[in-house]
């Protein structure tokens, strides 16, 4: 094993110890980390002075009192700072109370680490951010009911609500098998099973109310293919077909919301791209930020939806 620093060291011997099932020896200690014996018994004085009950037999060696439990949150530098990342990141979202949730794991994580790895995190906290212009930039939002569905995601449990439509804000009452929870840059949306269209439907959670977790159950498939999922919640949806500049491929490809059917080149560095999406409305807003970069081709549907958002552009000009 390579040399750890010292606080890693003691983390890894602390858990190693309550979980063996014999006592270990220092030599055999000394071993597993290459280090010398000196430096595990001034471990052990460490872990003493922060009241690990650590247990001696001269016969057998060192152990930790039986029914400690060591605290779950104890981290390596790089699992700190890869934590770190992913709160950043969860705090950076227009989610309101999921800003807030991850402010309150932060604090507890901070609450029960050393204090070297507490200065670490602090040295990280502001110097490492994730998408920024969502993090300065956004106001924060309530973002659904994206726990209580993940609740009964758990429980395998059909949920009920009243879904509001984008394009002239019919409500109407839905029952579906809720699958899987996927976030979208500024919103929540969940893919399951409608009953009202007998098939895979995406819903929007800003726009679902009075969301409510039924006494039915529903039987998942524990080989969950998350991908498909995602890709095949558009199946029925219409063929668009889009021409995108060669410079623009890349990020398009990055952040498309659904799976590319066709890709081929064509002249002047253009792409030709194949896709299906089911909410024109929606593809039409995502493809505005590509500006000229990106052109329209079919459904002439989405096209004259691309004119009439150009038109009223121009008209609050």
């Amino acid at each position: 094993m390579s040399r750890l620093k010292s606080s890693e060291r003691r983390m890894k011997l602390i858990l190693m110890l309550q979980e063996s099932n014999k006592k270990l020896t220092v030599d055999e200690l000394a071993e597993r980390f290459n280090v010398t014996r000196r430096t595990i018994f001034r471990d052990f004085n460490v872990l003493s002075e922060i009241n690990v009950p650590v247990t001696w037999d001269k016969y057998s060696g060192y152990g930790v009192m039986d029914g400690y439990k060591v605290p779950p949150l104890m981290f390596t530098s790089k699992e700190l700072a890869t934590i770190m990342v992913g709160l950043n990141f969860v705090k950076s979202q227009v989610d309101k109370s999921l800003v807030e949730d991850a402010k309150g794991v932060e604090l507890k994580i901070k609450n029960t680490i050393p204090e070297e790895l507490k200065m670490f995190m602090e040295s990280l906290d502001n110097r490492t951010v994730v998408d920024p212009f969502l993090h300065f930039g956004s106001e924060k939002k309530d973002g659904g009911s994206w726990y209580l569905i993940s609740s009964a995601i758990s429980q395998s449990k059909k949920i009920s609500f009243t879904y509001t439509a984008k394009s002239d804000g019919e409500k109407t009452d839905r029952k579906i098998d809720p699958y899987l929870l996927v976030f979208y840059r500024d919103h929540w949306n969940v893919i399951g099973y409608s009953h009202k269209r007998d098939a895979i439907r995406n819903f929007v959670l800003d726009r679902m109310g009075n969301v409510q977790i039924l006494n039915e159950l529903y039987e998942q498939n524990k080989e969950i293919d998350a991908e498909a999922l995602i890709f095949n919640s558009n199946e029925s949806g219409q063929t668009v077909k889009v021409l995108v500049d060669k410079e623009s491929d890349r990020a398009f490809r990055a952040n498309l919301p659904t799976k590319i059917v066709k890709s081929e080149v064509v002249k002047n560095k253009k792409i030709k791209v194949t896709f299906k999406f089911e909410n024109l409305d929606y593809i039409n807003t995502w493809l505005l930020q590509f500006g000229d970069r990106v052109e329209i081709l079919s459904p002439d549907s989405l096209i004259s939806k691309r004119k009439e958002t150009l038109k009223r552009m121009m008209e609050k000009t």
